[in-house]
C-alpha cells in the first residue's frame, strides 16, 4: 500500500505577495535589527577588531567551566523548574542581601531568566497595557525602545545633561497619569555612568508620586572605577515594591553566551514575569543555571581583580582613542568608552563603517543609543584582551580626523 502523500504546501514570499505582507502592520515594522550585531557581521566580513559587541575574548573563571561541565556530565540536562532552580534562587537572595541592600524571598520574587534581555522583555510584558508611556533616558542601550514598543508602550525619551546627568526638569516633563515604567542602566551602556544615590532618589520620588513602575539594568553592578558606588534603585525607602531588579551573569563572569539572568521584583509582579517568562522561553539552561551557583561562591577577591583588570583595559583603550583623535572621557563603570568624532565631518553611520573597512577596528554608531541624536558618537568596548586592545589602538593610528572625511 503506497503511503498517503501529505498536500504540498506553499510559504509566501514577501517579494512576490506584496499585498499580503503589505496590508498587515506588526510591530517590528516600528525599529530596526540591532546595530550592535550587525556591527559584529561586519568585523567578521572585513577580518577587522571587534570593539563594537561587549563580550569578552578571554575565558570565564575556570571553576565555572567546570561546574558546566559536570553538570552535563551528571545529567542536569532537562527541564529546570521554570522560574530557576531553587539552589540558584537561595543564592541570588543571599547575594542580592549583601551586595544590593534587598530581601528577596526566592521562592516568590526570583525569577531566573534567558538573560537580562529576556528578563527585561518578560518585565514590560508583565507591567505595561497598550497606550502606557514608558519614560526612556537617552542614551539608552538599544534594547529599551523597541522592548517598549513590543509591549505596546509609548516611549517617552528624555535627555540626560551634557555630563550624562539627570535633568531634572527634564524628567519632572516626562512624567505623566499616562507613565507607568521608567527603565534605568546603571552602570549605564554606553556611557559609563555611574548615577549616584541622589540622582537615583529624585527618580524614585517621581516614581512614589505618579505610582510608577521602575525597570532597572544593573548587569554591569560590579564593574565600577575610581571609588564609584553601585545603588540599586530598589534597596531605597519605598521602592522595593514598585521595582523590577534585573541582573545577570553575563557579563560580571564573563559568560555572555550562556545567557542566564533574573529578575527580581515583588510577589504580586513576580507571578506575572513568571507566567510571561514561562511562555517566552520556558526556562533558562539547566546546566548553566548549576554553574551559576558556582559563580556566587566565588570570593571578594575575584571581584577586586575583575576591576582592577577592567580598569587597566579602559586605561589602555581612552589612551588610544585619544591619541587617534577622539575626544571621550574616562567611564566610571561597566566597560565602554563612548567617544565624540565631530571632528571627523562624519555621520556616526559613515564613520563606523570607513572604520570597520578602511581601519579594521568595529564600533557601534552613536545613534543606535537614541531616538534622536547621537550622529556625533561611536561606542567602542574594551572587554577584551590587552594584546586586543593594544592591536586596536595600533590601527587607529593610521587614523587622521583633519581628512578622514575626504577619503
Amino acid at each position: 500500500m503506497n503511503p498517503v502523500k501529505p498536500p504540498s504546501r506553499t510559504f509566501p514570499n514577501p517579494q512576490t505577495h506584496e499585498g499580503l505582507f503589505s496590508a498587515h502592520t506588526s510591530r517590528a515594522d516600528h525599529f530596526t535589527e540591532s546595530v550592535i550585531r550587525e556591527m559584529t557581521r561586519l568585523s567578521l566580513q572585513f577580518n577587522a577588531i571587534n570593539l563594537a559587541q561587549g563580550f569578552p575574548d578571554f575565558p570565564c573563571p575556570p571553576e565555572l567551566k567546570t561546574a558546566a561541565c559536570e553538570a552535563v556530565r551528571n545529567d542536569v540536562n532537562q527541564y529546570a523548574i521554570t522560574w530557576g532552580t531553587r539552589d540558584l534562587r537561595e543564592g541570588l537572595a543571599q547575594k542580592v542581601k549583601r551586595y544590593n541592600g534587598m530581601i528577596f524571598n526566592p521562592e516568590s520574587e526570583i525569577t531566573v531568566t534567558c538573560g537580562s534581555t529576556e528578563a527585561m522583555m518578560a518585565s514590560m510584558l508583565a507591567v505595561i497595557q497598550p497606550g502606557d508611556e514608558v519614560v526612556v533616558p537617552e542614551p539608552f542601550y538599544e534594547n529599551y525602545g523597541p522592548d517598549a514598543q513590543i509591549s505596546g508602550a509609548v516611549p517617552r525619551f528624555v535627555p540626560l545633561s551634557d555630563d550624562f546627568s539627570i535633568d531634572e526638569e527634564a524628567w519632572k516633563s516626562a512624567f505623566s497619569k499616562k507613565t507607568r515604567a521608567i527603565i534605568m542602566n546603571t552602570p549605564n551602556n554606553p556611557t559609563g555612568k555611574v548615577f549616584s544615590k541622589k540622582e537615583l532618589a529624585f527618580i524614585a520620588d517621581l516614581c512614589n508620586e505618579y505610582n510608577t513602575v521602575a525597570i532597572t539594568d544593573e548587569i554591569y553592578e560590579h564593574i565600577l572605577y575610581d571609588g564609584n558606588k553601585h545603588v540599586s534603585l530598589g534597596s531605597l525607602d519605598g521602592m522595593q515594591e514598585r521595582t523590577i531588579t534585573i541582573g545577570s551573569f553575563s557579563k560580571t563572569y564573563s559568560v555572555t553566551g550562556w545567557r542566564v539572568g533574573y529578575a527580581l521584583a515583588c510577589a504580586g509582579i513576580t507571578e506575572r514575569i513568571r507566567k510571561i517568562h514561562d511562555f517566552l522561553t520556558v526556562g533558562a539552561p539547566a546546566p548553566l543555571q548549576q554553574a551559576c551557583v558556582t559563580a556566587l561562591l566565588l570570593p571578594e577577591t575575584y571581584y577586586r581583580n575583575l576591576v582592577k583588570e577592567y580598569d587597566r583595559k579602559r586605561k589602555i583603550l581612552f589612551e588610544g582613542l585619544r591619541r587617534a583623535g577622539f575626544t571621550c572621557q574616562l567611564p566610571e563603570g561597566a566597560y565602554y568608552i563612548f567617544a565624540d568624532i565631530s571632528e571627523s565631518g562624519m555621520k556616526d553611520t559613515e564613520f563606523a563603517r570607513f572604520l570597520v573597512e578602511k581601519i579594521g577596528v568595529a564600533a557601534v554608531p552613536g545613534t543606535s543609543f537614541y531616538h534622536t541624536g547621537g550622529q556625533t558618537k561611536l561606542r567602542f568596548t574594551f572587554s577584551k584582551k590587552d594584546e586586543t586592545l593594544h592591536e586596536a589602538c595600533r590601527r587607529l593610528e593610521h587614523l587622521d580626523f583633519s581628512s578622514i572625511h575626504t577619503k
